[in-house]
């Protein structure tokens, strides 16, 4: 792909998200074929955005996820400023398309990690964050059928970003926690509940952050301090309908909630 290409999809994937519209994949002449053509396409995304950026998602970060969406590992897309909500939002719901919310364990960074031939440990990552939150994603694509059209169609996409919400940092002492044993639970008021497992995002939550980290370096992308990263869901994704209230509790490292907006 030149310049021209990886505009020319930017444009399309962000007007599709914009207007709410699917398309079955992208035009054969700006379609990327890798995953760092992928991410070209999304960085242009970025630059739509009136804010500067708020942080990272990771997609597919289990195997049922991978299997899902037919992809061999995870993927990483931006969380955009104007798409991030605070605790006990209400959230647009519009022709939401997937039609899930996910539970996810969400880290602020406290200082930079910048691109390097050499790849960070979780040690490392892990003394680069400031607060680990509760959180929610409610993911959406801008294909009709995404399940179908392959990693670095999805990475352009966005990874399937769409809404974010933060919860409030914990207070407890997460770092002396077992995050990859800790449970968390979801629940769509008063229709359904559902448990989840912090090994559940590759094993543990802090693993994905140490992906994300080396993914980003392998695309010459530094992972800046204040930018928050979600680590992907840990529980079956809920699903949603419009004026659902969705709660997620994460014992003592906190919960979060947030309400769909009726259609």
């Amino acid at each position: 792909m030149n310049d021209t290409s990886t505009q020319d999809a930017a444009n399309l994937l962000w007007q599709h998200w914009q207007d709410q519209r699917r398309l079955d994949q992208l035009p054969e002449a700006t379609r990327p074929a890798t995953r760092a053509e992928g991410y070209a396409v999304q960085a242009r995304l970025e630059s739509r955005s009136a804010s500067p950026l708020f942080g990272w998602k990771i997609a597919a970060t289990s195997q049922a996820g991978q299997a899902h969406l037919k992809v061999d590992g995870p993927l990483a897309g931006r969380l955009l400023r104007e798409r991030v909500f605070d605790n006990g939002a209400e959230v647009p719901f519009g022709a939401n398309h997937m039609k899930v919310a996910e539970a996810e364990f969400a880290f602020r960074m406290a200082r930079d990690l910048p691109p390097r031939a050499r790849p960070y440990d979780t040690a490392e990552v892990m003394a680069a964050v400031d607060t680990l939150h509760p959180a929610i994603e409610i993911p959406d694509s801008r294909f009709d059928d995404f399940t179908i059209v392959g990693a670095p169609q999805l990475i352009a996409d966005n990874a399937c970003g769409h809404y974010f919400v933060l919860g409030p940092a914990a207070t407890a002492d997460w770092r002396a926690t077992d995050l990859a044993a800790h449970t968390v639970k979801g629940e769509i008021t008063g229709r359904v509940t559902r448990d989840g497992l912090g090994a559940n995002v590759l094993g543990d939550p802090r693993a994905a952050l140490t992906w994300l980290a080396n993914e980003l370096s392998g695309i010459g992308t530094t992972l800046r301090a204040g930018e928050v990263v979600t680590t992907g869901t840990c529980l079956i994704p809920l699903e949603i309908q419009p004026s659902a209230r969705i709660v997620m509790d994460f014992g003592v490292l906190g919960r979060v909630d947030a309400r769909m907006a009726a259609r």
